[in-house]
């Protein structure tokens, strides 16, 4: 049996939920993504082009600073990654959390919340910050219930 983690990163609380969720159905241990600077609501703007979440996303090298605890990835064998959909892929905040750790053999089923859009080219843009890693698109699990969440850790 495999030992599982699931990483996620939430702006707003509602990816919290859904991985506290994944969580207890795959008996993984959780760790939260933390940026070094807290995410405000006039950050998350999307509607304003000068927010720091529309100059993250217009610029893919910009990488958000973490704070980290020590993910201790070596230890687990496959990882669910969750995190809010932002123009149509992760936000770069994943990346920098990709490419602080190696990956390698590793397996990273990813599931996401969205306001609308599905994963886009998530999995393209996450592949080369982790090259050594199995990337699975998983699901949107925007309001999951416990079937989804069940067949999400089984499934996958």
């Amino acid at each position: 049996m495999s030992k599982k983690l699931v990483a996620y990163f939430s702006a707003s609380g509602i990816t919290r939920n859904v991985a506290k969720m994944v969580a207890e159905a795959a008996g993984a241990d959780l760790y939260e993504i933390t940026p070094k600077e807290a995410y405000t609501k006039a950050d998350l703007n999307w509607m304003d082009k000068k927010s720091r979440s529309s100059v993250e996303m217009a610029d893919k090298k910009i990488r958000p600073e973490i704070t980290d605890t020590d993910a201790k990835i070596a230890e687990y064998d496959e990882i669910f990654l969750g995190f809010p959909i932002w123009w149509y892929v992760a936000p770069t905040i994943i990346n920098t959390f990709l490419e602080k750790y190696d990956f390698t053999g590793k397996k990273i089923v990813l599931f996401a919340t969205s306001g609308g859009s599905g994963f886009g080219n998530t999995v393209k843009e996450l592949q080369p910050s982790a090259p050594g890693a199995q990337f699975v698109e998983g699901r949107l699990l925007n309001h999951a219930n416990k079937k989804e969440i069940e067949e999400l850790v089984t499934e996958f």
